[in-house]
């Protein structure tokens, strides 16, 4: 029975995809009231970063984030591995080291046989083990569709953590993984994804970011984000307005899933996709299409953002070369200009 079970069908939106629109999360978190001033609180709200950090002593920080969502794939274990690596990313992003997931669980029992949820924990455990860490506990509710995360602490020298906030005039933007899960994953939800397609998709958000908290150590990278539910434009216009820089993209060297073009075709995209472009469309140069729907296409356990000094070019891509980390060059930071990102 549990095979036949689809868990895309028991949730209104699939992993990333599902996150508030950047333009509600901010009125969301508007505030009047006073905020007390933590000064060992190194990264919090104001930067809009990729997780918390905390100094503990005059060395280390640490590193605390979580991330959770509703079923991107039909298959229980992908789904905990997917969404696991997804969150184990906000620590490498930030040029860290993690230590130790907590899981947060919310199943439909009255829907769900708990023998699918058992195998969510299994795919969780099996990224956490790549990863080197234990999943060390949990939370869980009993909930009206399928949701799962982690809670990830992680720790990090000062010397190599990499905000969101730190990019300068004249750096390189390099991105780890291609464009276009969430076009797949809406495919999949609707019945028309290749089996193929679909596979490396799955493959692609099951991989770990952890070349961000090996490439932490070059001093020329200075800034660092992961690409997740606002899009690459999103992230990078994040990156951008913290660093008071704007950016250059070269559209044609931006990486896309093999054969997203037959995806596109059908116009198949995640609702996300106009939230996001809604959000940041006064921000960016105009748009064709195709460049719209992939460009804001919401990316879940997406690749990682990273800004690099070009004077710090070759020892960056020497690294990557050794990791045997796959990276593609898509533009540069710019002085500010009229538009936040231009597309070329």
């Amino acid at each position: 029975m549990n095979e036949e079970i689809k868990l895309t069908q028991y949730s209104h939106g699939s992993g990333c995809g599902c996150k508030i629109s950047p333009q509600v999360l901010g009125q969301i978190l508007q505030t009047d009231t006073k905020q007390t001033d933590f000064p060992n609180l190194l990264v919090g709200n104001a930067t809009k970063d990729d997780a918390a950090v905390y100094r503990i002593n005059d060395k280390e920080a640490i590193i605390s984030t979580a991330d959770f969502f509703m079923p991107i794939v039909d298959d229980a274990f992908d789904f905990g591995a997917i969404a696991s690596a997804n969150a184990l990313s906000d620590v490498y992003a930030m040029g860290g080291e993690p230590l130790m997931a907590i899981a947060l669980l919310g199943w439909p029992v009255d829907k769900l046989p708990t023998s699918v949820a058992q195998k969510v924990m299994e795919g969780a455990r099996s990224i956490c083990e790549k990863a080197g860490i234990p999943l060390a506990g949990g939370h869980s509710i009993d909930s009206p569709e399928p949701i799962f995360g982690l809670s990830v602490t992680g720790r990090v020298s000062f010397e190599n953590l990499k905000r969101n906030d730190a990019a300068k005039a004249g750096d390189l933007l390099y991105l780890t993984k291609p464009l276009g899960v969430g076009i797949l994953s809406a495919a999949q939800k609707r019945g028309k994804a290749d089996k193929t397609d679909h596979q490396r998709a799955v493959d692609q958000m099951k991989t770990l970011n952890q070349f961000g908290s090996v490439a932490s150590e070059l001093a020329g990278v200075t800034a660092m984000t992961d690409i997740t539910g606002f899009g690459l434009l999103g992230h990078l216009i994040e990156v951008c307005e913290g660093s008071s820089v704007s950016a250059e993209i070269t559209y044609s060297t931006v990486p896309l899933i093999e054969n997203l073009k037959t995806y596109l075709d059908q116009f198949i995209y995640p609702d996300m996709t106009m939230k996001n472009f809604s959000t940041y469309s006064s921000k960016v140069s105009q748009l064709s299409g195709e460049q719209l729907f992939t460009l804001c296409d919401p990316q879940t356990s997406g690749g990682l953002l990273m800004c690099v000094r070009p004077e710090a070019e070759t020892q960056f891509l020497q690294l990557a070369e050794s990791k045997k980390q796959m990276i593609w060059k898509i533009g540069k930071m710019t002085e500010p200009t009229e538009k936040t990102v231009t597309v070329l």
